[in-house]
């Protein structure tokens, strides 16, 4: 199907209820540690102001669970989206919907810009409420989801107010289910699958569909840990999903030599910097005491003959422990060859796209998606109510 976006509609003069996705790190001062996400609605924000519209922004931030928590005040995101926006000036209300944020939007003119409050500090959210919903829709003319990564949620601000107003799919969302969609349906071959990460549970959906279309799966992170202690291999004090052995025992039968374990891994004494650490081939076994943290060398060049044949890949999950310098060789090195590879390149959500974001190499890449569970949902085969919501072209 094909949904109509916000180059489909006319905007010059309307309100334009923009949902975003902000929920971003922000640590103990109340700094924003990463504005990827802050950074990906910027072209469709631009958009809507060349467009001379009113623009109103929402989106969520955290947990409230339905309570005005002060520290996940939107507000606090307010500093880096205008610089963002080159220092344009976005008023800020402590409400989300009702005649006290009407009172703005009714003094506003073309081009300029009120972001709402955190929209899970209403308890009707998360509940996708028919009052909220009805709240969000009298303040706009029109709805432009943006927020690819609460696209799997029916809440009010993705799927009720959407049902109320024109909606349309903004620049971010609409590239999203592009480079997606291309994937599911119409992959370059061959097309190799990455998959790391720690659970197999999770992806089982996407595992099984993606083992069935792609031309070679490659495995590592602590996923490739379940997968080696399913096929007999001493895995010793490495993180293991327990109750996924049968489950991946299952799929390296289902996937035969289209599945692709590691030769050799990186094992240390201790998951922290500085810990004592060495190489061993995987069918060494993993000596008592130790645990896999990262790919090895010989690993990692085996995958990058396979990423350097490849017409398209798709890569959910790191390599190993990233977080900690000492193990994120693997992954960065991965990380380059998928940059310079002839591919088209997609990288999924969540801790994979932060993955490459601190190899340095998120520059070279297709596409690096902003939604981890929505990514998955879609890659599973299933609809995301967010964007079943939309109007059709």
């Amino acid at each position: 199907m094909q949904y109509k976006s916000v180059c489909d509609v006319e905007l010059s003069g309307k309100r334009v209820l923009l949902r975003v996705d902000y929920n971003v790190p922000i640590n103990s001062l109340g700094e924003v540690v990463d504005d990827t996400r802050i950074l990906a609605s910027i072209p469709t924000i631009d958009y809507l102001i060349k467009k001379s519209a009113i623009v109103i922004l929402c989106s969520h931030l955290g947990r409230p669970n339905g309570m005005r928590v002060e520290s996940l005040s939107l507000e606090k995101i307010l500093p880096v989206l205008m610089g963002c926006l080159n220092n344009r000036n976005i008023m800020f209300t402590q409400y989300c919907y009702g005649d006290k944020v009407m009172n703005y939007i009714d003094g506003m003119k073309p081009k300029q810009l009120l972001m709402l409050e955190n929209t899970r500090f209403w308890s009707e959210e998360t509940d996708n409420g028919p009052s909220m919903s009805q709240g969000l829709a009298d303040l706009a003319d029109i709805f432009v989801n943006d927020a690819f990564g609460v696209a799997h949620r029916a809440h009010s601000s993705t799927v009720g107010v959407a049902r109320l107003l024109p909606s349309v799919a903004g620049l971010l969302l609409r590239k999203e289910l592009v480079y997606l969609e291309r994937v599911m349906t119409n992959p370059e071959r061959p097309f190799v699958v990455i998959l790391g990460g720690a659970k197999i549970s999770d992806k089982i959906g996407v595992v099984e569909r993606l083992i069935d279309q792609a031309d070679c799966v490659l495995v590592g992170g602590a996923m490739a840990n379940t997968f080696m202690k399913a096929a007999g291999i001493e895995v010793a004090e490495s993180l293991v999903e327990e109750g996924a052995i049968d489950t991946a025992s299952q799929l390296l039968i289902r996937a035969g030599d289209k599945l692709i374990l590691p030769m050799d891994v990186i094992v240390a004494d201790a998951m922290e910097v500085g810990a004592k650490k060495s190489c061993i081939k995987v069918d060494q076994g993993v000596g008592i005491g130790y645990r896999i943290v990262d790919i090895g060398p010989e690993t990692t060049k085996l995958f990058g003959e396979h990423i350097a044949r490849s017409k398209m890949i798709l890569w959910n999950g790191p390599m190993g422990a990233f977080e900690i310098p000492d193990f994120a060789c693997g992954t960065n090195n991965l990380a380059r060859h998928v940059a310079y590879s002839e591919a088209v390149s997609i990288v999924g959500g969540g801790d994979s796209a932060s993955a490459v974001r601190k190899s340095g190499y998120d520059n070279h890449i297709s596409h690096v998606s902003t939604g981890g569970g929505a990514a998955l949902e879609m890659l599973s085969g299933n609809m995301l109510p967010a964007v079943e919501a939309l109007d059709l072209i």
